[in-house]
């Protein structure tokens, strides 16, 4: 498996940014090794692109959120089932669950996260959320994660390379905390008006 990551990661690092699109636009729905690896060679060389290289990502990753979210809708739990094999059941559930105590914000966080987005892709569409809640969800989520890597690079280069995750999850922290508190400040509002 190592082995034919390794050649897909050399075939789209061949191509360039058609490349990085393509691997961003594919990792979405199918199992290809995520585009963090190439954007952040990419960063590295061309420090002075890293943004432009982070909005062909997220663009691209968004786009193949939507081919996600049709195999979903169109292909069912079979779909699922058929590219999930392993534990398909399990994650379907998991997704499920998620989704029916935050909505829209589980794909924002899938899309952030090191959580799979293609699961929550091809989820989205069987569960029949709404489309461009979706669409806005990916957008907002990919978006976030793809700048924050390339202008990190951009800023510190090399240095911060092997920091990279740390970042993710640190900033990855502060949203989570940020919602769980919009979400019990909503809550109480509720429970106040029903009183």
């Amino acid at each position: 498996m190592h082995e034919i990551f390794t050649s897909m990661n050399n075939f789209f690092q061949s191509h360039g940014v058609m490349g990085l699109a393509l691997n961003s636009f594919i990792e979405s729905f199918f199992l290809v090794p995520p585009p963090d690896f190439l954007l952040i060679v990419m960063d590295l060389a061309q420090p002075s692109k890293a943004l432009f290289y982070a909005f062909i990502c997220t663009i691209a990753s968004a786009l193949g959120g939507g081919v996600g979210y049709a195999i979903g809708y169109w292909g069912g739990r079979p779909a699922f089932n058929w590219l999930f094999r392993k534990s398909g059941k399990e994650k379907f559930e998991a997704v499920e669950k998620m989704y029916n105590k935050y909505g829209s914000i589980a794909v924002f966080f899938s899309a952030f996260t090191p959580i799979p987005y293609k699961v929550f892709t091809i989820a989205s569409g069987i569960l029949n959320m709404n489309f461009w809640k979706f669409m806005l969800a990916s957008f907002f989520g990919r978006g976030l994660r793809f700048f924050i890597v390339s202008i990190v690079l951009m800023l510190f280069g090399e240095a911060i390379k092997q920091y990279l995750e740390l970042v993710i999850i640190a900033v990855t922290i502060v949203i989570i905390l940020f919602f769980v508190i919009l979400y019990k400040k909503r809550k109480s509002l509720i429970k106040t008006d029903e009183n």
